[in-house]
């Protein structure tokens, strides 16, 4: 359905240090540099990007917003949080563990960046 996201940041070089540790424990490969200075991370058909607002100002996190990451396991997302926390991020909400939902079971782990912007690993449990 999607065919990028992109996010603001107000340091280029700390979210590449952050997304390229999370991106690591997805078994994506680090970020490129386009020609415009974004951050591009391509992985698995998709593209993720962070930017310096194109109008100058300060780059803010959606409020109301979170980006979903897919992970294979619940230990990829528990190695997704760890590795984001040892990156700069900061842990929000409840602990990273299973959710019951009325659509299922989720392993859910959320997760701030530098920047503020909410991100969230999800793994759906099978039960």
């Amino acid at each position: 359905m999607f065919s990028h996201v992109m996010i603001g940041a107000n340091d280029i070089d700390r979210a590449k240090t952050f997304y390229d540790a999370l991106f690591a424990t997805m078994g994506g490969k680090p970020g490129r540099t386009d020609a415009y200075g974004r951050l591009v991370y391509p992985h698995k058909g998709s593209l993720f990007m962070v930017t310096r607002p194109i109008d100058g100002e300060s780059a803010t996190h959606a409020n109301g917003g979170t980006i979903g990451f897919a992970m294979e396991s619940a230990e990829q997302a528990a190695a997704w949080h760890a590795a984001g926390l040892a990156h700069g991020g900061t842990a929000i909400e409840e602990d990273p563990g299973i959710r019951r939902h009325s659509f299922g079971a989720l392993y859910l782990a959320y997760l701030r960046d530098p920047d503020g912007n909410k991100l969230c690993a999800l793994h759906r449990v099978v039960e």
